[in-house]
C-alpha cells in the first residue's frame, strides 16, 4: 500500500496539518509519526481495525490529548498552531462513539440538541439560552428528519433516535467540520441503514466530515478519499478506488476480505 504525498492533498485553507506526530496515551505511544493533510470542507474517512488509533487521532484533532515533543512535530488547524479548546469547539462538531449516559436521560431531544452551543452535557440554569438557540435546534432535527424528537426524553429513545439527536446537536452551531467517531456503534441494523442516508444529506449540504470506522458501510460514496490505519501508524491515503479493495484490506485486518457494492455503500464480510 502507498501513502500518498501531503502535495496531493493540497488546498488553500486547509482544515488540518500534522507533521511528526506521536501521541502518547498514559505511558504508551498509540500514534506514530503522523503526517496527514485534510481540505476544509472535505469528507474524509478513516478506516481501521479496532486499537489502531483511529479515537486517539480525533481526540489529537479536539486537542483532548497532546501531541509528544520531538524534532519537526508541526500541528495547525484552520490555520493556527494554538487554540483555546472553547474557541475550537466553535469550528468543530464531534459526535464520539459512546451514546450519553443517565445524566441526561430526563432530558428532552431538543434541549439536548441545544447543550451544542455550550458543549456542555445540560442545560444548566446559569446558561443564558436565547430563542434563536432553540430555533437552531430544531433546524437541526429537521436536517436529520428528526424534529419528532424535540419533546421526547433521552431516556425514553432507542439508539438510533439518540444517534440522530447527538448528531444534531453536533451540527446545531453550524460546524466547519463534523468529526464523526464509529457513528454506527450500538446501532441495529435499520438504524445504521438510516444513519447513513442521514449522513449522505449532511454531506450533500456542504459540511466537511471525518469519520473514523472499522466498518467499511460506513463509508459514504461521497467519501472519496480514505486513509487506512494500523498499529497507530496511517499505512495508507489517496482516492477510495484504489484503497478500498479486497487485497488492501485483508492487509490492513489481517484476514481474508471480499466486498459487495450496492447503492455506493461497500460491504464487506
Amino acid at each position: 500500500m502507498h501513502r500518498n504525498s501531503d502535495s496531493e492533498h493540497s488546498h488553500p485553507a486547509p482544515f488540518l496539518e500534522l507533521r511528526n506526530v506521536d501521541v502518547a496515551r498514559g505511558d504508551r505511544v498509540v500514534l506514530h509519526d503522523v503526517h496527514l493533510r485534510i481540505a476544509g470542507g472535505e469528507s474524509v474517512a478513516i478506516l481501521g481495525p479496532n486499537g489502531c488509533g483511529k479515537s486517539t487521532l480525533i481526540k489529537t484533532i479536539t486537542c483532548e490529548t497532546y501531541p509528544l515533543e520531538r524534532d519537526g512535530k508541526f500541528v495547525r488547524i484552520f490555520g493556527r498552531e494554538r487554540w483555546e479548546i472553547a474557541e475550537l469547539r466553535k469550528h468543530l462538531g464531534l459526535v464520539s462513539a459512546d451514546l450519553p449516559g443517565r445524566s441526561i436521560a430526563a432530558t428532552k431531544g431538543l434541549d439536548a440538541v441545544v447543550t451544542g452551543f455550550f458543549g456542555s452535557a445540560k442545560l444548566w440554569d446559569y446558561l443564558d439560552i436565547s430563542d434563536s438557540m432553540r430555533v437552531a435546534a430544531l433546524e437541526a432535527l429537521q436536517i436529520l428528519q428528526s424534529e419528532h424528537l424535540s419533546g421526547k426524553l433521552v431516556g425514553e429513545m432507542s439508539a438510533g433516535e439518540l444517534r440522530r439527536v447527538m448528531i444534531a446537536r453536533a451540527l446545531v452551531h453550524k460546524p466547519e467540520m463534523l468529526l464523526l467517531d464509529e457513528p454506527s456503534n450500538a446501532l441495529d441494523l435499520a438504524a445504521q441503514r438510516e444513519l447513513r442516508e442521514i449522513l449522505c444529506g449532511v454531506a450533500e449540504n456542504g459540511t466537511g466530515i471525518l469519520m473514523v470506522t472499522h466498518h467499511l458501510a460506513d463509508i459514504l460514496p461521497r467519501m472519496q478519499r480514505v486513509i487506512l490505519m494500523r498499529d497507530g501508524r496511517i499505512v495508507a491515503d489517496g482516492p477510495r478506488a484504489q484503497l478500498l479493495n479486497p487485497a488492501a484490506l485483508s492487509e490492513l485486518f489481517g484476514v481474508a476480505v471480499q466486498i459487495a457494492e450496492r447503492d455506493g455503500f461497500l460491504h464487506s464480510w
